[in-house]
C-alpha cells in the first residue's frame, strides 16, 4: 500500500499530536487508484529541525506553521523553493496571520489551513493533495512509460465519465417509466440536466484530445502565415451563442490585419479557451472584452471579463493539469481542468508568455504575448 510522508512543523505539541492522531488510520482512495494511500506523520517543533529532517529524507507533504521559534515558516518555505525540492507545502496558520499565509501561497505554498481547524477540514485538504500527487506522478510517468500507465490514465477518464453517464441513464429511465406522470413539460428539468451532462463529457473528451496532441506533437504542424485578427473574429463568432445563453456581451477591439507565423488550429485553441472561460466564469449581464494588437514585435492579446475573479493563490495553480478552482462561486461550473494548461503549453511552444491579473468579485484579465519576429520582453 503506498505511503505518503507528511512532515508537521509546528511549535505547539497539541497541534502536532492532533494531526498525527487524525491521520494515523486515515486512508485516501479513489476509484481510479489501484490502492489506497496511507500516511506516515513526522514531527518537528522548529524550522531548523524541520529543515534538518527534510535534508535527511524529503517528505511528500509539509504542514508548516508560520510563527516558529528561531527561523520562521516563510524562511523554511524559501529554503524549499531555492532547493527546488518537490514538496507540497501547506501553511497552517492562525487567523491573525492569514494575510501572511496568503502571501506564502504566492511564493510556492500549495494551500493554507486556518487554525483552529476541524479533523474534517484537515482530511479534506489531505484528500485533495493526495489526488494531486497521484495525478502528477501519473502524468510524469505517462511521458516515459507505456501501456500500463496509459491504462491508468484511461481509468481516470472512465471515472470522470461514469458519473454523468449514470445520471443520464437515470433520467432516461424516469422518463421512459413516466415516473413524473404523462405531462411532457414535467420532464424538462431532467432533459436540460442531461444535455448539461453531455456537454461536460464532450468538453472533457475534446480537452483530452487537445492535451494529447500538444504533449505528443502532431505528425505535422501546419505553420503558415496566419491573420490573428481573423482567428479572433472566428473565435468570437463561435462563442457568441454561449455568451447569449449566459447573457454576456462580447466585444472585440482590433487594428488588423496582424500576421504571424503559426499553426491556425493551435491559435484557435488558445482563443477559444480564453474566451469561453471568460464567459463561463462571468456574471449574468457581464462583459467580455478581447483586444489584439502589435506590441513591440509581439502579438498582444488581452481577454478581460467582469466575472467572479480569483485570488493570487488560485492564479498560481490554474496552469497545472487537472486543477480546477473550487469554491461557492464555481461549484456549479463544470470543466476538465485542462483548458488553461493546454493554452500555456501552446504559448510556450511559440516562446511566448501568458500573464494573469484578477480581483475576486471584479474580474480577470489574461494577457498573451507571442513573438512576431523576436522574443517578447
Amino acid at each position: 500500500m503506498p505511503i505518503l510522508k507528511i512532515l508537521v512543523v509546528d511549535d505547539e505539541p497539541g497541534i502536532r499530536s492532533g494531526i498525527s492522531r487524525i491521520l494515523r488510520n486515515f486512508r485516501v482512495d479513489y476509484p481510479f487508484m489501484d490502492e489506497a494511500f496511507e500516511f506516515e506523520v513526522l514531527e518537528a517543533s522548529t524550522g531548523e529541525a524541520g529543515i534538518e529532517m527534510i535534508e535527511k529524507s524529503i517528505p511528500d507533504i509539509l504542514l508548516l506553521d508560520n510563527k516558529l521559534p528561531g527561523i520562521q515558516g516563510i524562511e523554511v518555505l524559501d529554503y524549499i523553493k531555492k532547493k527546488q525540492q518537490n514538496i507540497i507545502v501547506v501553511m497552517i496558520t492562525s487567523y491573525a496571520s492569514l494575510e501572511l499565509a496568503v502571501r506564502a501561497t504566492s511564493d510556492g505554498a500549495y494551500d493554507f489551513i486556518p487554525k483552529p481547524f476541524t479533523p474534517q477540514e484537515l482530511k479534506s485538504s489531505i484528500e485533495n493533495i493526495t489526488k494531486r500527487v497521484f495525478l502528477k506522478k501519473m502524468t510524469n510517468k505517462l511521458q516515459d512509460t507505456g501501456k500500463q500507465i496509459r491504462f491508468t490514465f484511461l481509468s481516470v477518464l472512465s471515472h470522470e465519465l461514469k458519473a454523468p453517464l449514470n445520471a443520464i441513464e437515470g433520467y432516461l429511465k424516469m422518463i421512459k417509466e413516466r415516473q413524473m406522470g404523462p405531462n411532457v413539460e414535467d420532464y424538462d428539468v431532467m432533459i436540460d440536466r442531461s444535455f448539461e451532462r453531455i456537454k461536460g463529457m464532450r468538453n472533457l473528451i475534446l480537452d483530452l484530445l487537445d492535451l494529447t496532441r500538444v504533449e505528443s506533437g502532431k505528425a505535422k504542424r501546419d505553420i503558415v502565415d496566419v491573420d490573428m485578427v481573423q482567428i479572433a473574429h472566428t473565435a468570437m463568432d463561435t462563442m457568441r451563442p454561449y455568451a447569449i445563453q449566459r447573457d454576456v456581451k462580447l466585444q472585440l477591439t482590433e487594428v488588423g490585419p496582424l500576421i504571424i507565423h503559426a499553426d491556425p488550429e493551435e491559435m484557435e485553441i488558445i482563443f477559444n479557451n480564453l474566451i469561453s472561460n471568460a464567459i463561463k466564469y462571468n456574471k449574468e449581464g457581464g462583459n467580455v472584452e478581447c483586444s489584439i494588437q502589435r506590441n513591440e514585435g509581439c502579438m498582444e492579446v488581452k481577454v478581460t471579463d467582469t466575472g467572479i475573479g480569483m485570488s493570487q493563490a488560485d492564479i498560481e495553480k490554474i496552469f497545472d493539469d487537472f486543477v480546477r478552482i473550487k469554491n461557492d462561486k464555481t461549484k456549479n461550473i463544470s470543466g476538465s481542468g485542462l483548458g488553461l494548461p493546454i493554452v500555456k503549453k501552446l504559448i510556450d511552444n511559440y516562446s511566448g508568455k501568458i500573464e494573469v491579473n484578477s480581483i475576486p468579485d471584479k474580474g480577470s484579465t489574461f494577457k498573451v504575448l507571442i513573438p512576431i519576429d523576436k522574443p517578447c520582453s
